[in-house]
């Protein structure tokens, strides 16, 4: 009978926290649960202390505009083993003085998202790229302030990266861009969309030195034609998918090839979007004998 009494009254924190609770419990829990947890008492702060100081994913993305900088500070000063680190919808308050310490500190970080956070400098990317030397992912899309310097520093320092996102980097040029192909070989995934000043250069010297392409976005670079397409078609046999909607000096001539080796691609073929149109305005699609 007290044995029973004893496992009747055994409680969620008697389990042992680092063999358990840690590994097995608390890793399923949402961020936003986790942080919710910490005021329930002394002991489960504590016990979520002990988690945030060896989680390896840490990602703030569903909780971010509601998070105080303190909270984010406080949360991570212990950590030195993150892997993955994800920044969204923090841009009302990340800044880099609460990045730069949990960037320092944490070398093993191998996946960053610092996507849409306006309030960073390039002082952030220099940290990153001298601290994180086995990064292979980094989100940098909408973030305005990364400049050719930065850039070339990540180039220098991360040359194992195999997917970066450049969306709306409107300081970078050919230059920057053609520096970062020719530093990091691995890249697989590359975004360069809505940036007015990304050329053919850059394209070919993506394709020619990234043979390993799989996902290009070239969503919006206006100056961007058919030859680097071409390029890109001969130099890139693993590319899977390729964005060029209002790329206006593109067209099919070089993206027919790139689609009869099931390239997935963001435009439709020139007939296909004139039975669309038709569609619009008859209300129905009119049958067309493809084959003649």
């Amino acid at each position: 009978m007290e044995e029973e009494a004893t496992i009747a009254t055994c409680d969620l924190l008697d389990l042992p926290w680092e063999d358990v609770l840690v590994p097995h419990i608390l890793c399923y829990l949402p961020l936003q649960h986790l942080v919710s947890l910490q005021r329930v008492s002394k002991q489960f702060h504590s016990l979520i202390q002990l988690y945030l100081a060896n989680c390896r994913t840490f990602d703030l993305s569903p909780i971010g505009p509601s998070v105080p900088k303190e909270a984010f500070c406080a949360m991570l000063k212990d950590n030195k083993v993150l892997h993955s680190l994800s920044l969204q919808n923090c841009s009302d308050w990340v800044t880099d003085k609460e990045l730069l310490p949990v960037v320092g500190q944490n070398q093993h970080l191998q996946r960053v998202d610092m996507s849409g956070s306006a309030w960073l400098t390039r002082h952030s990317l220099v940290a990153v790229s001298l601290s994180c030397m086995h990064l292979q992912h980094l989100g940098l899309a909408h973030c305005e302030w990364v400049d050719s310097l930065s850039l070339r520093s990540l180039a220098d320092h991360c040359g194992g990266l195999e997917s970066i996102d450049l969306t709306a980097c409107r300081q970078l040029k050919d230059d920057a861009i053609c520096y970062l192909a020719k530093k990091c070989l691995k890249l697989r995934s590359l975004s360069l969309a809505v940036n007015a000043n990304i050329t053919d250069e850059s394209v070919e010297e993506v394709a020619k030195n990234c043979r390993g392409l799989e996902q290009l976005d070239l969503t919006g670079c206006l100056r961007v034609r058919n030859q680097s397409i071409r390029t890109l078609a001969e130099y890139c046999p693993k590319l899977q998918s390729l964005k060029v909607n209002h790329c206006h000096n593109v067209t099919e001539s070089s993206l027919d090839p790139l689609r009869k080796r099931n390239v997935v691609i963001d435009v439709e073929p020139p007939l296909q979007r004139a039975l669309v149109l038709l569609q619009d305005v008859l209300g129905f699609a009119p049958f067309i004998n493809l084959q003649i």
